[in-house]
């Protein structure tokens, strides 16, 4: 799905335009000096729509009632630096438990929060709830729950687990305020700094996983009398990501120019464009991104994984530690819902431009779930 955010005051007083106009039915459309080009997805999302607008259209509770019924979910979150991720999916920054923020503006997790609690109490209580919360930061992941200062965890490899963190804290929990809090915790934790372009930049991406377990049941056996069952297990994976960035338009420079090169090399594993990322140039009448998606670099697992599966090389999952983490979201037998977040000012054309075909991409991607 698309999120258009509205023009900042900063951006209205410069006198951006508005090139990106939502034409219903999932299509938006780009209209600019050179450029004019519409987009169909599964649903678009314009500057007037609501948090709860975009949670129930966006099939949002379906996914929390999937992961209840054991598969694992996942929601990314991505575009450019500033183009409302973070806010898409929690909300305004300024949230505490001693000022909470209203209602109206909580986020996609906080949403699926109370539903997830709601299916949860509906369906009994045989179910166990936990939560990690991780950052990878400079290639190095990070547990945001854990007590103490933050030290790099080893990824490892398993032929049942696939890659997982080791070491990693789970919390258990049992009510909203409980992961409310967890959420707030990991997130005053995360690395974040302001630049040009956005005041409270993330610059790690974020993985906030809920894990759903069902409790051992007992059932008659033989020998001892009774046997545990097998149980179901489902995930519910926030994926924020860190936005893309051009070090000349964020005026990055010493450690935020470090950050901002991790950010993007990453992304570039997941397959966004080389161009927009790199500046390789383009033709006068074409985006950077439209010269990638005509000749995709073959390490971009994006781009192999909307290939046909009789047509896919290999995935390579292990250039980066977001996609080794995000395999089994991408291209395992999850269920994943992407929500691509875009500005619709003129000074940011070629970033919508990139994250609208990186979208359109990701959308022929197919698992089996």
């Amino acid at each position: 799905i698309i999120r258009v955010r509205p023009l900042t005051c900063t951006e209205t007083r410069r006198g951006d335009r508005q090139v990106v106009h939502s034409l219903g039915d999932g299509a938006v459309h780009v209209s600019a000096a050179r450029h004019d080009a519409t987009f169909g997805f599964s649903a678009v999302f314009d500057a007037g729509a609501s948090q709860e607008a975009v949670f129930e259209g966006s099939g949002m509770r379906q996914l929390v009632e999937l992961a209840m019924d054991g598969f694992s979910c996942t929601v990314f979150a991505f575009g450019q630096t500033g183009s409302g991720k973070t806010y898409t999916l929690m909300g305004p920054l300024a949230q505490s438990d001693t000022e909470p923020a209203s209602p109206a503006l909580l986020g996609l997790m906080q949403r699926s929060f109370t539903c997830l609690l709601e299916q949860s109490r509906s369906r009994g209580s045989d179910r166990a709830l936990s939560a990690s919360y991780l950052e990878i930061y400079n290639e190095q992941v990070r547990d945001l729950l854990s007590p103490g200062p933050p030290c790099a965890l080893p990824l490892r490899w398993s032929k049942t687990r696939g890659f997982y963190v080791e070491n990693q804290l789970s919390v258990e929990f049992e009510s909203l305020e409980a992961i409310v809090s967890l959420l707030l915790q990991g997130s005053q934790r995360r690395r974040t700094s302001a630049h040009a372009l956005n005041r409270h930049s993330s610059r790690s991406h974020a993985l906030l996983t809920i894990h759903i377990r069902g409790r051992a049941v007992s059932a008659p056996g033989e020998g001892w009398g009774v046997s545990a069952c097998p149980s179901k297990q489902g995930t519910l994976c926030f994926v924020d990501l860190a936005g893309s960035e051009r070090v000349k338009e964020t005026g990055s420079s010493g450690e935020l120019s470090v950050e901002a090169n991790s950010i993007n090399r990453s992304l570039l594993a997941l397959g966004k464009s080389w161009g927009t990322l790199h500046g390789s140039p383009a033709g006068p009448h074409q985006s950077p991104v439209a010269s990638f998606v005509a000749h995709p670099p073959a390490g971009h697992c994006i781009s192999l994984l909307a290939k046909p599966r009789g047509k896919r090389t290999h995935i390579p999952f292990r250039d980066s530690k977001l996609t080794r983490l995000l395999a089994r979201s991408l291209g395992g037998s999850g269920i994943t819902l992407m929500v691509a977040c875009i500005s619709p000012s003129s000074r940011c054309l070629s970033e919508t431009l990139s994250t609208l075909h990186y979208a359109s991409r990701a959308r022929r991607v197919t698992t089996r779930p």
